[in-house]
């Protein structure tokens, strides 16, 4: 999962030191403010939205495409 989070992310101009730390389900990363809604949607299309940000059934689906996303990231 890390490995996708950090791959997706360099796909972004600007953004650079990814880390994700799985204990704390926090991604750091450093960029200039105006690309955070960049990084946030990035990630939400990823299936890692933003704690809070989704519910009911989106939460649902973010969850699924993060264990495919994850999964994929195991394979490649």
């Amino acid at each position: 999962c890390a490995r996708t989070i950090t791959r997706g992310l360099a796909d972004l101009a600007g953004v650079s030191d990814v880390q994700v730390n799985r204990d704390s389900q926090l991604v750091t990363f450093t960029a200039d403010k105006a690309l955070r809604a960049n990084v946030a949607e990035k990630l939400r299309a990823m299936g890692y939205p933003e704690k809070g940000s989704v519910h009911g059934v989106s939460a649902a689906v973010a969850n699924a495409k993060s264990f495919v996303s994850c999964a994929i990231g195991r394979v490649s």
